[in-house]
């Protein structure tokens, strides 16, 4: 299906891009919000993401995978804004309540809260291979890909990430903390 839609983006159908759109922003804003812990901030590496998606979709190779290039783009993206520069205020200084989770994402993320606190905690490294892996079902090869990273890389971060994971969130006997 996503062939198709690329084709008929490929050809000027901007109907096609919408449906592309609609398929991908959601989880997109949600990798976007683990990555730079900022729904601002994610809001506009997604924005930035589909305008590049938009403008180089002529360079996709259409017997290729979309969603490892779709999610290179992204995450390079969500680095970029990540950067500070000096002459850049931080919203989150500026504005109180607007990065936080909604009422909804809150909901969402009730059951997992202790999880995705730690992978937030996680440093960058760690962060996004696990955020890719287990939150976006990407493969090692595909995370090599998306990251520019050689395989065994993404091995080695992944496995110190889930140690890291460990760590922070104690052991588990049967969905609850053991505490002995």
């Amino acid at each position: 299906m996503e062939k198709k839609i690329i084709k008929r983006i490929k050809a000027g159908d901007w109907d096609a891009f919408s449906l592309l759109y609609n398929q991908y922003a959601d989880y997109a804003l949600r990798v976007g919000m683990a990555v730079t812990r900022s729904r601002a901030n994610s809001a506009d590496a997604v924005q930035e993401t589909f305008i590049r998606v938009y403008r180089n979709i002529d360079k996709f190779d259409i017997d290729k995978p979309f969603k490892p290039w779709f999610y290179k783009i992204l995450i390079n993206e969500c680095r970029r804004i990540m950067t500070p520069s000096p002459d850049i205020l931080p919203m989150d200084e500026i504005l109180e309540n607007d990065t936080q989770l909604s009422q909804e994402d809150k909901y969402r993320f009730q059951e997992y809260e202790d999880l995705y606190k730690a992978i937030q905690e996680l440093d960058e490294t760690n962060r996004i291979p696990i955020i890719l892996k287990y939150l976006q079902d990407f493969s090692e090869k595909e995370i090599a890909e998306i990251l520019g990273l050689n395989i065994n890389t993404v091995k080695s971060r992944l496995y110190k990430g889930r140690q890291k994971l460990k760590k922070a969130l104690g052991d588990f006997d049967g969905g609850r903390v053991n505490s002995g």
